[in-house]
């Protein structure tokens, strides 16, 4: 259990306590390095009747619906192994019926996301949408999935889309401190919104970092604390996907994973091999290195490559000294209350 401020735990835990069955997840990566192992974890817990939210339905989302987590999915794209002689587990899922898809465009679903991070009810979209399949083909949303409001400054009819809060979203990142400050850099896709939209999140960092570090460069914090529910430290948190800083994308492992995909029986085995045969991230890496060599790893490391620094000092941080005096008058706040008391300016 995580100490008070201090959030950081391991993968089962935070999976455990903050993602429920028939819970809306919001996979907060898009693309680039995805929260593998919180993936993984919600498989192993058997986490069941999901609405998924993803922009992007490859490796992440195939996992989690091939665990049977996932009844329904949001999503932007979705990945076919093998192309149209192929599957996927999506596909096999949708021929099956056992999971139902609603399809946006990559505008529509952030602008879901960020309405529901700002606290609006809806977005306006762009109404051209209003004569593809996406406006006329529905599911489980039904009239939900699209509004079509008469603009009130205007008279036109435009397109909107409804808010999305989801339960909970799990989302990897390069460092965080152990209170949740979360910072990430690279493509940003729909990470912020996405986590900031959510109720409860989940955070996986490369490494945790003391608190000054992050307070030396605040412009990559998306995710501030006070949002944050727990913090999972797992280097390599992110594999086989690739990490900006760390790591290149695993084009082997990314291989070898498609290729079980195509099939049911195929994703079964990858499953109980690298799934449910691992117990945590680091079983998983110690079955990397005892089935392809350490050097695979080797060759996929980051090369360091940094910015140029940025200069946030500033003269002092507070206009009030270390003897309590503003700085410009040289008087405490007893003494300005006082002059203000004289002068009949003080009320209340």
């Amino acid at each position: 259990m995580a100490e008070a401020g201090n959030k950081v735990m391991t993968a089962k835990e935070a999976i455990s306590r903050f993602v429920h069955d028939g819970d809306h997840l919001v996979i907060g990566n898009y693309t680039v390095g995805t929260c593998a192992e919180l993936v993984f974890e919600t498989v192993r817990q058997r986490k069941k009747g999901l609405t998924l939210y993803s922009q992007s339905g490859v490796f992440d989302v195939e996992v989690l619906v091939a665990g049977g987590c996932v009844d329904k999915l949001v999503t932007t794209y979705v990945y076919r192994a093998g192309g149209k002689e192929g599957g996927s587990a999506v596909e096999r899922a949708l021929k099956a019926g056992t999971l139902q898809m609603e399809d946006y465009t990559n505008f529509q679903y952030n602008a879901r996301l960020v309405a529901g991070m700002h606290g609006f009810t809806f977005m306006q979209v762009l109404e051209g949408a209003m004569v593809t399949d996406l406006f006329k083909k529905r599911t489980f949303m039904g009239e939900d999935k699209y509004r079509v409001i008469t603009c009130p400054y205007t008279g036109k009819q435009v397109l909107t889309v409804p808010a999305a809060n989801p339960d909970v979203c799990i989302v990897h990142v390069q460092r965080s401190d152990k209170f949740g400050n979360a910072q990430y850099w690279g493509a940003l896709g729909s990470v912020a919104a996405a986590a900031l939209a959510s109720k409860r999140i989940i955070v996986s960092c490369e490494e945790i970092v003391d608190h000054d570090i992050i307070k030396s460069s605040p412009h990559l914090t998306l995710i501030p604390a006070y949002r944050v529910d727990a913090v999972v430290e797992v280097p390599w948190g992110a594999h086989p996907t690739e990490v900006l800083g760390y790591y290149n994308l695993d084009r082997m492992a990314y291989a070898f994973f498609f290729l079980s995909d195509m099939t049911g029986d195929g994703l079964k085995a990858w499953m109980d091999e690298w799934v449910y045969g691992c117990c945590d991230r680091q079983a998983y890496m110690d079955h990397y290195m005892a089935k392809h060599g350490s050097h695979m790893l080797d060759i996929i490391r980051a090369k360091a490559y940094y910015s140029a620094p940025a200069n946030y000092g500033a003269a002092y941080g507070s206009c009030w000294d270390n003897e309590g005096r503003e700085r410009t008058m040289g008087l405490t706040i007893e003494e300005i209350e006082k002059v203000l008391e004289e002068r009949g300016l003080l009320y209340g």
